[in-house]
């Protein structure tokens, strides 16, 4: 996804991380569900990680949430890890800890952090 381009992306590596990228708003009228469906892709993919860099995302609501919960639970039942990457804007992060599930969660700095874990 180039840098100026708004939505989701995804690649896998070599080594079967795969990186979801999102830029612009992520919420019920955009993005969302090309989240919940990239993260469903990550996990039936075989991937052996999951990195969400949301280092882009400049405003995310109750559906962004949703498709993160879902994609964790998916994520826990397959037994591939989820990895949040930042830094966020502080409009994401406050989603995160308005509604308690910033524990839920494992958060890393930036998305080349998340690949090293």
């Amino acid at each position: 996804m180039a840098e100026d381009e708004r939505g989701v992306g995804s690649e896998k590596s070599a080594d079967g991380v795969v990186l979801i990228r999102i830029r612009g708003s992520l919420d019920g009228w955009s993005g969302s569900g090309d989240l919940s469906a990239a993260l469903t892709g990550a996990v039936t993919a075989g991937g052996v990680r999951t990195v969400v860099d949301l280092s882009g995302v400049t405003f995310a609501d109750s559906a962004a949430l949703h498709a993160l919960l879902g994609g964790l639970r998916e994520h826990a039942e397959a037994g591939v890890p989820l990895v949040l990457a930042g830094p966020l804007h502080s409009g994401v992060r406050r989603l995160f800890e308005v509604t308690g599930t910033a524990g839920a969660f494992r958060f890393a700095d930036d998305a080349e952090a998340a690949l090293q874990c």
